[in-house]
């Protein structure tokens, strides 16, 4: 599932001064953290600070896995994963590790063949 109109419609939203620019930069730590320790960087600019590049940062919830999930780090790690025979689903979410901003892009069904 893709979720590029969502993004778009929030983004509209801060534009038009209805969304706080603190409700959409409002990335955890840890997500800033795993952004630059073993997100995939790409080579689009933050749409809200326009300062720094985003990251996608891949997270896989399901059997077997930490209640937070897995932060995946590899394309690997992602391959060996949807070989499980195993229910799982993947999100990616794309995080400024400079001001904040995270959205939800896709999410994924992994495993269970």
């Amino acid at each position: 599932m893709d979720y590029r109109l969502a993004r778009q419609t929030t983004l509209n939203g801060w534009q038009r001064g209805d969304v706080g620019r603190e409700i959409l930069c409002d990335a955890q730590p840890m997500l800033r953290r795993n952004a630059v320790e073993c997100g995939t960087p790409t080579s689009e600019t933050c749409p809200v600070c326009e300062d720094h590049e985003i990251a996608h940062v891949t997270y896989v919830f399901g059997p077997r896995l930490p209640a937070h999930g897995r932060c995946i780090s590899t394309p690997g790690e992602l391959a060996k994963l949807d070989a499980r025979r195993a229910d799982m689903t993947a999100y990616v979410v794309e995080v400024c590790a400079a001001c904040g901003w995270n959205h939800l892009v896709r999410l994924t069904s992994l495993g269970y063949r």
